[in-house]
């Protein structure tokens, strides 16, 4: 039987045959480790005067407020471009701000102090919401906002005085983490001031970044107009991407400018310690949550991946792949192979590699035909666990088989089917295999299949 269309549809984790407190529960329950992950730890997110000037600021507060109820300590940064701008106008100054740095004059100055001061106050109240029988309801949020950040005239630059225009200096982190443990939201203005009392206008961007940096944040969180594209095919980078590919795309010249100016700022984050940079449109409704709360989320997530530890193997490898799965094929985790049949298939094998060791590996083997591959063997050494090698391998077996033009990735396990729910594959059947493999299943082992549908 292959991959038909209805097969599929059982294969759905919300099927519409259940009843809807089932579908609740299970998506309960598969939101959990994600609760428990993230539990503590600090997200800082950023978003410009778009998101508030585009009316989805009060969509986004109670999904913030929700965040924070779970654990998650939030600072949020937001900027004030096109409300300066619209300042400016009204006052009839000839000037408006656009993404690249400019120089800020007194003028430009005190329409940013008042932009500014307007957006807190609009996100301070929208906080304070609490109607009854609506998502902030027995909310108690507290927003602290105050002078966090200093900052230095960005100076004279090929001759041009940036006058307000600066940069930051110094992150006050002993501060907001002390408010972060008094369970408060942190709220940062795109301002920030001398030593000397002076005022500078700061880009959203670039104090995001520093803040993530400062704070040793676990996540910088970019709430964007639109997804990351390309500005010739306006070809969407949705996923996941190693920093260094994202590096390739900005040198490539080929996204728009919004799209390049954030992923700069992800790609620099991710390179100065941020383990993940996510680019989210805050045009889709619950964006964040599903980014955050799925295991595919929706938008783009830049990660500083080991890719140099990752390489094909060889046959000099064997031995290397039989120490690492012998011990599972003992306590019966695995399907005992034998050397022979890995020397006859060590070309479909992945190994990670880390100054000579060889302590991972994966491999895939494609039944194209019905447009799946299978994953097998996919082993960290326990010295090694649990610094993300496992996803790792298991992006790597993703990426192969979209290269080779599958549309379904599939495994058959004993053992550890909670680690492929989690990370987005969905209980199918032997009848949901490929009739090759169908016919060499092993019924005596009841192995479970686990299906991915691949993007």
């Amino acid at each position: 039987m292959t991959m038909s269309q209805s097969n599929l549809d059982t294969l759905s984790a919300f099927d519409a045959t259940e009843f809807a407190p089932a579908q609740f529960v299970r998506w309960f329950r598969e939101v959990a480790p994600y609760v428990h992950r993230f539990r503590g730890k600090t997200f800082v997110i950023g978003f410009g005067g778009e998101l508030i000037r585009d009316g989805f600021l009060n969509t986004l507060i109670p999904d913030l407020s929700l965040m924070s109820a779970l654990g998650i300590k939030l600072v949020l940064v937001h900027g004030s471009r096109p409300q300066v701008n619209e300042q400016l106008r009204v006052k009839g100054h000839n000037i408006k701000f656009g993404r690249q740095n400019e120089p800020t004059g007194a003028e430009a100055l005190e329409c940013a102090k008042e932009a500014a001061g307007e957006i807190r106050l609009d996100i301070e109240a929208a906080f304070s919401q609490g109607l009854p029988n609506t998502p902030m309801s027995h909310a108690q949020i507290r927003v602290i906002s105050g002078n966090f950040v200093t900052a230095r005239p960005m100076g004279v630059i090929n001759g041009i005085d940036y006058k307000h225009a600066g940069a930051v200096r110094k992150i006050d982190t002993n501060s907001i983490l002390r408010s972060l443990e008094q369970e408060s939201i942190v709220l940062l203005s795109p301002l920030g001031f001398s030593p000397t009392g002076e005022a500078f206008n700061l880009a959203m961007e670039e104090l995001a970044l520093s803040a993530a940096v400062a704070l040793r944040a676990e996540k910088l969180i970019y709430l964007t107009p639109k997804a990351v594209a390309t500005q010739d095919e306006g070809e969407e980078i949705a996923g996941e991407l190693a920093r260094i590919e994202a590096d390739k795309l900005l040198a490539a010249g080929r996204l728009d400018e919004d799209s390049a100016v954030f992923l700069e700022s992800a790609s620099l984050a991710v390179k100065r310690g941020v383990p993940r940079a996510h680019l989210v449109p805050y045009t889709l409704d619950g964006s964040i949550l599903m980014e955050i709360f799925t295991h595919d989320g929706v938008g783009t997530m830049v990660v500083e991946d080991k890719l140099d530890d990752l390489r094909p193997a060889t046959l000099d490898d064997v031995g290397a792949i039989l120490q690492l799965i012998e011990p599972l094929e003992a306590d019966g985790t695995l399907v005992p192979r034998g050397r022979a049949v890995v020397e006859r298939d060590v070309e479909r094998f992945t190994v990670l590699e880390h100054d000579g060791i060889i302590y991972g590996c994966v491999s895939i083997t494609p039944y194209l035909s019905e447009g799946m591959v299978e994953m097998a063997c996919l082993i960290v050494h326990s010295d090694w666990q649990g610094e993300g090698e496992g996803e790792l391998l298991l992006r790597h077996a993703e990426s192969r088989a979209r290269t080779l033009g599958a549309s379904y990735l599939f495994v058959l396990t004993t053992r550890t089917s909670h680690w492929f729910i989690k990370r987005g594959f969905v209980q199918g059947t032997v009848d949901h295999l490929p009739k090759e493999k169908q016919a060499q299943y092993n019924r005596s082992r009841n192995s479970l299949v686990f299906i991915k549908k691949l993007k």
